[in-house]
């Protein structure tokens, strides 16, 4: 039985995985490294954070994003847009050094078994574990508008569904959303020859500022200081204590997660975008239907008139939402049992990134609501992987004994454990 199987190799996953393999644990890693990024990120992108902040974690700091640019060649300074095509490689060049192998497979089930847990692939492996991490990313949890759900996908898309835009030339292509993906993804397809419009229901759009130097006096950078995901105190909090947001009340939390570092496009892609993307604004999609082989769109505005708008491709870049019932390879007793952060779909945890299953821990964007908005950036990599660590550690350190098994809530009640005769004791969570 392995100590540890990390499912997933995108930032988080390889991150853990590194701190698993320098702490000496028997470990298997699962997936595809930097999938999403390699798969599901149009070309021609550019990362939004600081490039000194989209580092994975290895113990000691070692393989660094600078470490790897300057084997190769690579310029990166601060206020300048790093190609996600280099982030990604980065991200493999980081695998292959810090991870001892990653297993390109699916992992199609994840079920508990006496003393841990049984992970089966698609290569019709079972693998015994006595502790899973599940660093799936954010593919299962895509946001798609409700009214486009009944469209095919050559009519409506989500922009995670694209690497190349180039098919869409020519073409008119109304994208949905304010946020960077929605914006960058329009003048990408401008770019591209596409005839895109950017339909949004906020009344307007948000552009960051460019960074400020990361020398400054220290009365300026005591008053706005730099952090992993910008500029001021509260993204500061953010990213330098996700420890603090998870003694918040459940409540507190989820609004934060929903709430802070809301839709803004990029100080750099202003310009190529008010060029060439018109835009509209204060709209919502109340339904959507098939019509002379595209799309029209039944929209309702601010001021509760109605209109339309025939495209021949809607593309919803509308984010991802944490939610475990889109979970399917969990096993279904874990995930109806598993405790929630408030009325939100996202796993309550420890401190320790445990969740109320013993042994089942999480990393990423599922995270979100008990640490705060970090988890959605590779900047909260390296937070996740010291503790998660931590709290691996400490569930292979418990003592033989019984191993406690939630007993599905009732009417609303917690969950409550009942302990498994002969399996190996499960401690105490945090």
């Amino acid at each position: 039985m392995y100590d540890l199987v990390v499912v997933g190799a995108g930032p988080y996953g390889l991150s853990i995985a590194a701190h698993a393999a320098a702490a000496g644990l028997s470990l298997r890693v699962l997936g595809r490294p930097m999938a999403s990024w390699r798969d599901h990120m149009p070309g021609g992108m550019f990362l939004k954070s600081e490039p000194w902040s989209s580092n994975l974690s290895a113990p000691g700091g070692d393989h660094t994003l600078a470490d790897y640019c300057a084997t190769h060649d690579v310029a990166v300074r601060h206020g300048v847009p790093l190609p996600i095509g280099t982030f990604t490689a980065y991200g493999q060049w980081f695998g292959e050094r810090a991870v001892p192998q990653v297993e390109e497979v699916t992992v199609t089930s994840v079920r508990p078994d006496a003393g841990g847990f049984r992970v089966e692939t698609d290569a019709g492996e079972t693998i015994a574990a006595r502790t899973v991490v599940l660093a799936i990313g954010v593919m299962p949890f895509v946001n798609r508008p409700e009214p486009l759900h009944g469209l095919s996908p050559d009519l409506a898309s989500h922009s995670s569904d694209h690497h190349d835009l180039s098919r869409f030339a020519g073409r008119d292509v109304t994208v949905v959303g304010s946020g960077q993906a929605a914006l960058e993804t329009a003048a990408l397809l401008a770019e591209e020859g596409a005839r895109a419009r950017i339909l949004a229901r906020a009344d307007r759009l948000n552009w960051n500022t460019p960074p400020q130097p990361l020398e400054r006096g220290r009365l300026r950078a005591l008053r706005d200081p730099h952090s992993g995901l910008g500029t001021g105190w509260p993204n500061w909090v953010w990213s330098e204590i996700p420890w603090a947001v998870r003694r918040l009340p459940a409540s507190a939390r989820v609004h934060i997660a929903e709430t802070a570092l809301g839709p803004a496009g990029a100080w750099w892609l202003r310009d190529r975008f008010e060029s060439a993307v018109p835009v509209i604004l204060g709209h919502r999609i109340r339904a959507a239907a098939t019509r002379d082989g595209g799309v029209r769109l039944d929209l309702t505005k601010r001021d509760g008139g109605t209109e339309t708008l025939d495209t021949e491709h809607v593309l919803a870049a509308t984010g991802f939402t944490p939610d475990l019932g889109r979970l399917r390879l969990l096993d279904p007793q874990v995930r109806g049992t598993l405790r929630t952060v408030g009325v939100s779909r996202a796993p309550e945890l420890t401190s320790g990134f445990e969740s109320s299953w013993p042994g089942l821990f999480f990393a990423g964007l599922l995270t979100a609501p008990s640490f705060g908005p970090s988890m959605r950036f590779v900047y909260g990599a390296t937070f996740t992987a010291e503790r998660l660590m931590r709290g691996v550690r400490r569930r292979l350190g418990d003592r033989p004994g019984r191993v406690t098994i939630p007993r599905p809530a009732r009417d609303g009640a917690p969950a409550v454990a009942d302990p498994a005769p002969g399996a190996p004791t499960a401690g105490r969570t945090h």
